[in-house]
């Protein structure tokens, strides 16, 4: 028992490690599908991570936007300098306004989708200086007199806040010789692949010794999942064995989420078994109705499709006998006070209706014998009635000529029913009814809430004393299942 607790303690700690590596690869993965869309966030934040990853993705930096910051850079050493009115600054100037038309028309963002951040870029400079032409107003800001005018120090600090980060995102990425942008994720991802393979050899190797009947195709269904560790493509597929995995290894717990599942998809598929089933036993209906089994089964002649008997029983005369046995042996020995009531009450509004008796109701004791006399005629008429039944029952003569009763009903009813004004109508009848009830209950059974009806089921199955019953049927069935 101890070593058994000692091992499983191992295997935890085990399912725990590989769970913690994989959601660690799976963190590794995401990181690098949204590197590129979230590279400005990691330029502005955090910039060493950029200059890490940077290599990895193929991106450097694109030079017709960094000789643009050079420029601004020599501009910005060249006034502290010789100042802004200098010959030297002028030229400068000169060129950087002549850098900035050449970027609005090459358009360098373009080539990794960033063409948005050109316009931004345009926009902000259009607002700065008031004009409507983006090239007009870079060449009106890159002037000697405007930056004299406004200020250098207040110009330069916008620029370097709002428009040099901008420019600063763009970059060059590298393409390979497929035409793919260049990725070396993979020499990042080789030993956690590494890793996952030979963990999933072993596993493979550790089912296969254990169930001898399984083919090694059966063993790598057991552990299918870990397949998606192994792929070098679809990486975001991962999310599901780490899932897995860390449900396995007790950190985390997804019996709400499964439940939850479970329970969305047992009520899409219940509310379409319901339409079928019950569309489909109305049309067996009224398919039977349309060819006459109605029929032939009420006058009970055979046809061409014999009526199907399991027991060589009459199940209709048979329901009659219960139903006439329960009644006299079991229900009205019970109600047989009500009854006496009952026609003792008859009895004394009867006799109150008579004009002789009316006018002997005055004399004394008549009225003490008239209620003696009433109980005592009903009891025994409620008596006699009682055992005329019981006898009717018990006579084998009775019983027969009940049971002839029965058969010469069947027999006349059928043979009016055969009257072809009568089949047709109820045929007809039974049809459009069988319509009304595909048109009326059936939507009704598709629109009712079977979320709740299944939230009904789970929490009956989770009472006190209905676990109990569905161990029981359990082991019932385990014990059928069992060979002989």
């Amino acid at each position: 028992m101890v070593t058994q607790t000692l091992s499983k303690r191992k295997n935890l700690w085990f399912e725990r490690l590989m769970a913690l590596i994989a959601t660690i690869n799976l963190g590794l993965v995401l990181f690098d599908l949204t590197y590129v869309q979230w590279r400005d966030f990691y330029l502005r934040r955090l910039p060493n991570i950029t200059q890490i990853y940077d290599p990895i993705k193929g991106i450097e930096p694109h030079r017709e936007t960094q000789s643009y910051l050079k420029a601004v850079d020599a501009l910005k050493e060249q006034v502290s300098q010789t100042g802004l009115t200098s010959p030297q600054a002028k030229t400068k100037l000169e060129e950087l306004s002549r850098l900035s038309a050449e970027m609005i028309d090459s358009n360098p963002f373009a080539a990794v989708g960033k063409s948005g951040t050109l316009e931004k870029i345009k926009n902000r400079m259009r607002d700065r200086i008031g004009e409507n032409s983006a090239k007009q107003s870079f060449d009106t800001f890159w002037s000697q007199a405007y930056l004299s005018e406004t200020g250098w120090n207040q110009e330069i600090n916008f620029f370097n806040q709002k428009i040099s980060p901008l420019i600063a995102t763009n970059y060059y990425r590298q393409i390979d010789e497929n035409g793919e942008y260049v990725n070396d994720f993979w020499l990042i991802d080789l030993p956690f692949v590494t890793i996952f393979a030979v963990e999933f050899l072993a596993r493979i190797f550790y089912i296969k010794r254990r169930h001898q009947s399984f083919s090694w195709l059966n063993a790598i269904f057991c552990r299918w999942y870990d397949i998606f560790l192994l792929l070098p493509f679809w990486r975001w597929l991962r999310v599901i064995p780490v899932i897995v995995r860390l449900d396995q290894a007790q950190l985390l717990n997804l019996q709400p989420l499964q439940h939850q599942i479970n329970q969305t998809i047992v009520a899409n598929f219940a509310e379409e078994l319901t339409e079928i089933v019950v569309v489909r036993v109305i049309n067996q209906i009224q398919i039977s109705i349309k060819q006459g089994d109605f029929t032939r089964w009420v006058s009970q002649q055979e046809s061409l499709r014999p009526y199907i008997d399991i027991n060589n029983v009459n199940e209709i005369e048979a329901i009659a006998s219960i139903l006439v046995q329960t009644v006299v042996y079991q229900v009205l020995p019970k109600i047989q006070p009500e009854l006496v009531a009952i026609l003792r009450h008859n009895i004394d509004t009867a006799l109150h209706q008579v004009p002789i008796y009316r006018n002997l109701q005055g004399l004394p004791g008549i009225g003490q014998a008239q209620t003696q006399l009433s109980e005592q005629l009903a009891t025994q008429i409620t008596t006699s009635l009682y055992g005329a039944l019981v006898s009717a029952v018990e006579d084998p003569v009775g019983a027969k000529l009940t049971t002839q009763l029965v058969q010469s009903f069947t027999t006349a009813l059928g043979a009016e029913v055969q009257q072809k004004h009568v089949i047709a109508e109820i045929q007809s009848l039974l049809f459009d009814f069988l319509e009304e009830v595909k048109l009326n209950y059936v939507q009704r059974l598709s629109q009712e809430d079977i979320d709740e009806i299944v939230e009904q089921t789970r929490q009956l199955r989770t009472q006190p004393f209905i676990q109990p019953i569905v161990e029981q049927g359990s082991a019932i069935v385990e014990r059928r299942r069992k060979p002989l």
